[in-house]
């Protein structure tokens, strides 16, 4: 059990960290200020770096708990039981629906990057977990026969060690080529949010719940889902 120290701690962390989140929706993280935050909660700048380093260690706690939500979201919307298409679908819609619920850390994550700020090792696993959803469904489909035995062969200098095993591990169904495709499904259907929520399809898309279900069908079948 946390001690009473560790437990105040950790509640101060949060508001700190919930304070912040309200900078990125007012000034963006470009403009965070640790100043700012300490104002907002009542605490003296001095106080707050007993909690908070520096800014860029703000912005990577920022990064991590968004990552983890986000992460949150399209595990529970996976349902292994279901057709490998509908998983897709539904974790796909799952991150859509996250990203128009929280814009402004959707924005954190994938918009312009921060002037100054380069993300740590430490927010890699957070940013893998969704990624390792669409690999699971890309792997299980593999595995219970639902793609065709792939043609090529594996490409040690095309993608990483790490990227193979999140993308269904090694199996006959699954070779560069279709490894490529599992990587841009999965980047297209980041950009395919980022135009909706970032303005870019209006006078194009008369229906963005119709076009996000089409577009993601459309990079499904070019999985062989």
């Amino acid at each position: 059990m946390p001690t009473a120290r560790e437990r105040v701690r950790a509640e101060i962390t949060a508001e700190i960290a919930d304070a912040a989140r309200r900078q990125l929706a007012e000034v963006g993280a470009a403009a965070l200020s640790l100043r700012a935050v300490a104002r907002e909660v009542g605490m003296a700048s001095s106080a707050v770096y007993r909690y908070v380093p520096s800014r860029d260690d703000l912005l990577t706690r920022l990064i991590i708990d968004a990552y983890d939500d986000l992460g949150t979201a399209a595990e529970a919307a996976d349902a292994p039981g279901d057709p490998p298409r509908q998983r897709w679908l539904a974790v796909c819609r799952a991150v859509r629906g996250w990203a128009r619920e929280h814009p402004h850390e959707y924005a954190l994550l994938y918009g312009f990057p921060v002037p100054g700020y380069r993300a740590p090792a430490e927010t890699v696993p957070a940013a893998a977990r969704a990624g390792v959803v669409l690999g699971r469904i890309l792997g299980d489909a593999a595995r219970s026969g639902a793609l065709p035995e792939a043609a090529g062969e594996r490409d040690p200098a095309l993608i990483s060690e790490e990227a193979v095993a999140i993308l269904g591990g090694e199996h006959p169904a699954l070779d560069e080529a279709v490894r490529v495709r599992a990587l841009l499904a999965w980047s297209a259907m980041f950009g395919t949010i980022s135009f909706e929520l970032f303005g870019h399809l209006v006078g194009s898309v008369l229906d963005t719940d119709r076009w996000f279900d089409r577009a993601m069908g459309e990079l499904a079948a070019g999985l062989g889902l």
